[in-house]
């Protein structure tokens, strides 16, 4: 297979961070700085009518910046990895052929590194096979996927213990093409990546506070209307099991609208999962080597952020 070009370093900026941390003001100060578009890398801010919940920019926050990969489906959508990395691929090269700045701005780790490796994904053909295999499940249970993929897959057998998605799913590969998803990943991983960003990752010195601004921030979103978002939602016939309903956020307050938890045993909820989140996001970044780490001291120290970005942009040579 043939080595994917590398863009240069100076044009696709990326911009992580747990929740909460600053990432969408920061995008948007790179861009205004450096004639750039966000191409936002979130894995629910994707869906229509989902906006107080999702933290989605408003018109106010983006300041004129174009971001797209914002409200592209139906929250009743199936949305994949696959499916993100197939359509904001065009998009970043668009961005670069018009001689702009791409600022990547987003906290789900697995979107922005399939994104930046170009991630050769096994199909998903319309075979049937994923049926059979679901129906399977249904009529057998997960201990006979479990043990078909031990006889084919045995490594994937192990990371997928208790996952009847992950089980599934790999069973399909091997069914569809022949290669087990275990090699399938180590073979697409050893191809060179499709762009070679500079990462910018942003954190709290002091975990607490990034944990008082998670809590505050879901505040705020009730104050906007977060319980009137999801009614509507619920109203408008999108069921309430739906995958994009399960987000943190949402999933909590419809128990509370549906009657089955108080109202302030639904925002304890959300904090705390909203605060286990963004330790894994943390755990996730923290993998890449590669990262220049904004730390925040303070609540009140954006300006120095920007700054400091704007530095780290300026001086990358490679």
């Amino acid at each position: 297979m043939p080595q994917k070009e590398v863009a240069h370093i100076n044009r696709i900026i990326c911009v992580n961070g747990p929740t909460a941390s600053g990432k969408t003001a920061l995008a948007v100060e790179l861009a205004k700085a450096l004639d750039g578009e966000v191409v936002s890398c979130d894995s629910m801010q994707i869906y229509r009518r989902m906006d107080i919940g999702t933290a989605k920019p408003t018109a106010e926050e983006m300041q004129g910046i174009v971001h797209h990969m914002i409200d592209i489906c139906e929250p009743t959508e199936d949305f994949s990895v696959s499916r993100y990395t197939e359509m904001a691929t065009p998009i970043v090269d668009d961005i670069l052929a018009r001689g702009k700045t791409v600022i990547i701005a987003g906290g789900t780790g697995l979107y922005v590194e399939s994104l930046i490796k170009g991630n050769d994904f096994a199909p998903v053909p319309a075979t049937g096979h994923r049926q059979r295999l679901e129906q399977l499940l249904e009529e057998q249970g997960l201990d006979a996927l479990l043990q078909k993929l031990q006889h084919i897959d045995p490594e994937a057998a192990q990371r997928s213990q208790g996952n009847p998605r992950r089980i599934i799913r790999a069973l399909e590969v091997w069914y569809e093409t022949g290669e087990t998803i275990t090699a399938h990943n180590a073979r697409t991983q050893a191809i060179p990546p499709r762009y070679s960003p500079l990462w910018l990752g942003l954190d709290y010195e002091n975990r607490s506070d990034l944990y008082e601004r998670i809590n505050k921030r879901v505040e705020i979103m009730l104050e906007m209307g977060l319980i009137e978002e999801i009614r509507s939602l619920l109203d408008s016939g999108i069921p309430e099991t739906c995958t994009a309903m399960q987000a943190i956020g949402y999933k909590e307050f419809v128990d509370a609208l549906c009657g089955r938890a108080s109202l302030d045993f639904a925002i304890a909820q959300v904090q705390q999962s909203s605060r286990r989140y963004a330790k894994r996001q943390l755990t996730w970044f923290r993998r890449n080597e590669t990262m220049h780490w904004l730390i925040r001291h303070k609540g009140d120290d954006f300006e120095e952020i920007i700054e400091r970005a704007r530095q780290i942009a300026a001086h990358s040579d490679n």
